[in-house]
């Protein structure tokens, strides 16, 4: 729903360098970024108002600021904030030394800028307790915190209660006072309480420690840079580039990112060696000058398929959990949509909302007439007539991809996917619709097993365990689906005989061409401390279990959830995942495969569960439905071929120092003969290559 910022010098070594003096060091590969040192004993307000004001997107409808001295703490409003928020509190004003003219306090002599060792920032989009009171940063005096909070506690309600019973008392109706509160009488453990998405920042001002959080899976974002005693943080990567850490890029990162789609997001890492992701589960706490992260979730691998119910009972209790996770989700002081394609989960969520709210709810959509896989019009359809919901339709065109792209690229702060498109066209409806939350699908897949590489595991499991009957019986199901026998009895026999950090290293080294020149691989390689792909688990459970635990922890979902973050949050739009409520997530875990898969349908658990509310065609689909853009089979080749050809041809993409050129082009060339065996690949080099002009080239920062 918002978006954070924040500086604290928390060492007594602390020192801040001069952004004014912050200079780009052009070697001949032009990759590196380096500040020269100007000490300043003190948090840079002005600073931390730009790096508050990158993220404006994130939170059009208000922003405030909190600083600290050795003295006192004072919140403030902004600029941007609604007059009766500016009444209430006075607007920051950055030279610190004149009386504010919106308000009757006086920023002066209160504050003073040589002394700031704390300041939060923040960008609010209003989603619940619309009132002034809902303003951040949050101050309890009488409890001594103060919160800067992005996300939903969807819960807040029954702790609301819970911490009423307790002795609290409330003056808002916010889930960010629920934290506060939760906080206040759980301590660090508040966040096993909370069911939600978050990234917070929080001053515990009588234990003089900053304590930061971020939700168990990662939904929302929190990054966060270390240099000379002072840490930075904020929502998006691109606030700390504003800030004089060391911008020395990661090239193993990008190398990793690029060979393997699902690795835009890996473990802590960024493309930038100082700048780091707080780990999903994880939280930051700084107190007596140190730094520590600690891990609070995981999941429980002792727990994964320990469950002794049966099917009927386990589709029971998925759907209460999953309704329930639905109507959480559903709490808002603002209208919420949802999108929709015509496969299972984004159709269970429509049904169920409708079913939980009682009411149609708006729909949106993205499809392509020249695509037939991209093209679901006539299941969209089938939920519209059965839900009365109604559905915005957008078909982007390739002129949109190339109107887009380097826009979204720096919002993104990462290359794009190819999804890029139809994400940002449904986002941009919504907007136009007056639509600030979406429910979303993102999940459902990595839990119950919908992908099809699940399909090779789990035939492993069957071979490995000595299930010959059930194996005979539903792998001739499985082959006689396509063509494709002969792959897919392979991938089999790789997935029974090798583990799951093997099966990902034969990807990365054979999956793709090489796109990168030897020179920058083995710079990739020397900067590695480890392993480039040592984060991939090879835990002690089943091959199918292992393969998504590691998609939840390790490998694709961080990257979708980024990018539906990002884009989402681009239009100024809060994009919530029902799936990814920690009951249902920890419960389908603990279920046998065999509830999961029954080929040759996938997520039979959820199917099943669901089979009830959606229609019975979406229940009896078996193709799995592809949210994309028709980049690969239509548009590189034809419209956008032109806008490709320049910028292979161009003198800054061979002059990168990065790129092995003649297999670039060697592929290239073999693409538009016909030949889409490496087009992915192809698509990643442009949007890197897009990449690099925006963060990069540009010395200035920010979009042009």
């Amino acid at each position: 729903m918002c978006g954070i910022a924040g500086i604290y010098c928390f060492s007594k070594e602390a020192v801040i360098l001069d952004k004014k003096k912050d200079n780009f060091t052009r070697g001949k590969d032009n990759l590196t970024k380096q500040a020269v040192s100007y000490k300043q004993n003190a948090v840079n307000a002005t600073l931390l108002k730009e790096m508050t004001d990158a993220i404006k997107h994130r939170g059009p409808d208000d922003e405030g600021y909190l600083l600290k001295d050795k003295r006192g703490i004072q919140v403030f409003s902004g600029e941007d904030s609604p007059a009766e928020i500016k009444s209430l509190y006075p607007v920051l004003n950055f030279s610190l030394n004149v009386s504010d003219k919106h308000s009757k306090k006086s920023t002066a002599n209160t504050i003073t800028q040589e002394n700031i060792i704390l300041g939060m920032g923040f960008r609010r989009l209003s989603i619940l307790e619309l009132k002034p009171i809902g303003h951040q940063p949050m101050r309890d005096k009488e409890l001594g915190i103060v919160l800067c909070y992005n996300g939903e506690i969807y819960n807040y309600l029954e702790l609301r209660e819970e911490l009423k019973a307790k002795g609290y008392k409330f003056f808002s109706n916010s889930d960010t006072e629920v934290i506060i509160k939760a906080y206040h009488c759980w301590q660090e453990n508040c966040v096993q309480h909370f069911n939600g998405m978050w990234a917070f920042s929080l001053w515990d001002e009588r234990n003089n420690m900053l304590f930061c959080s971020r939700d168990r899976y990662g939904i929302k974002p929190f990054y966060y840079a270390v240099q000379d005693g002072v840490l930075y943080w904020g929502s998006e990567i691109k606030q700390l580039l504003l800030t004089p850490i060391d911008k020395t890029l990661n090239q193993a990162m990008i190398w990793r990112s690029i060979k393997i789609n699902s690795f835009m997001v890996y473990d802590d890492e960024t493309y930038w060696q100082n700048i780091h992701c707080l780990k999903p589960g994880h939280n930051l706490i700084v107190v007596n000058g140190n730094l520590n992260i600690k891990q609070y979730y995981d999941l429980d691998i002792a727990n994964f398929e320990s469950s002794r119910l049966s099917f009927n009972e386990a589709v029971e209790q998925y759907r209460s959990i999953f309704l329930d996770s639905i109507a959480i989700n559903l709490r808002s002081d603002v209208e919420i949509g949802a999108t929709l394609s015509g496969g299972m989960d984004s159709s269970a969520i429509v049904c169920s909302a409708v079913h939980k709210k009682g009411e149609p709810l708006k729909t949106f959509s993205s499809y392509y007439a020249c695509t037939k896989e991209l093209d679901e019009r006539k299941w969209i359809e089938k939920i519209v007539q059965k839900t009365s919901c109604p559905n915005y339709l957008v078909s982007p065109k390739a002129e949109d991809a190339i109107c887009w792209w380097e826009k979204l690229t720096y919002l993104d702060d990462l290359p794009l996917s190819a999804a890029f498109v139809s994400i940002n066209a449904v986002m941009q409806e919504a907007h136009k619709q007056g639509i600030k939350v979406l429910l979303a699908g993102q999940g459902s897949d990595e839990i119950s097993a919908g992908y099809r590489h699940s399909l090779y595991r789990y035939f492993a499991d069957l071979i490995r365990n000595m299930q010959i009957g059930r194996l005979a019986k539903e792998l001739p199901e499985y082959l006689k689906k396509d063509n494709k026998t002969f792959s897919k009895l392979g991938k089999i026999k790789l997935s029974t005989f090798l583990p799951e950090s093997s099966l990902y290293h034969l990807e990365f080294c054979y999956y793709r061409f090489e796109p990168f020149n030897r020179a920058f691989t083995n710079e990739a390689e020397k900067s590695c401390s480890e392993q480039i792909l040592k984060k991939i688990a090879d835990i002690k459970a089943s091959r199918l279990s292992n393969f998504l635990y590691n998609m939840i922890h390790n490998t694709s979902l961080q990257t979708l959830l980024h990018f539906d973050d990002r884009i989402a949050m681009a239009n100024s739009v809060e994009s919530r995942v029902p799936f990814l409520d920690y009951r249902l997530v920890d419960f389908v875990f603990s279920l046998p495969s065999a509830y999961k898969i029954k080929p040759p349908y996938t997520k039979v658990i959820h199917r099943s569960a669901m089979q009830e509310l959606i229609p019975d065609e979406i229940y009896r689909r078996q193709d799995k439905g592809i949210f994309s853009s028709p980049f690969y089979q239509v548009w590189l080749k034809n419209e956008l071929k032109p806008f490709i050809s320049d910028i292979f041809a161009s003198s800054a993409f061979r002059q990168r120092g990065i790129w092995n050129l003649p297999k670039i082009y060697h592929n290239w060339h073999k693409y538009l003969a016909g030949d889409n065996r490496q087009v992915e690949m192809l698509f990643n080099v442009i949007a890197l290559e897009i990449w690099f002009r925006q963060f990069i080239d540009r010395t200035s920062g920010g979009y042009k």
